[in-house]
């Protein structure tokens, strides 16, 4: 995905988000993010550092599934220099 414009991403953007699955599993994603957002005021401050990680892991770990490449981006993510002391 080597996009030179906005007209480029967008068209890709969009095919890759043509699916209903791909579409539920961002809302869920978002929806998850904005309630952790709202108790992280009720409760407790500290979940304000897990919002990022929810809202955007269901994007990553759905759509990497939907594509069919988990398998290969977990692979990748082990060659990792960081990772590999765990």
């Amino acid at each position: 995905m080597n996009c030179r414009s906005l007209e480029e991403f967008w068209s890709f953007y969009v095919t890759q988000h043509s699916k209903p699955s791909t579409r539920r599993w961002h809302f869920v994603g978002t929806l998850s993010s904005i309630l952790l957002l709202l108790s992280s005021f009720v409760f407790n401050l500290w979940f304000l550092f897990i919002v990022p990680l929810v809202g955007y892991g269901f994007a990553w770990m759905f759509g990497l599934m939907l594509t069919g490449q988990m398998d290969r981006e977990i692979k990748r993510l082990g060659k990792r220099p960081i990772l590999q002391g765990f």
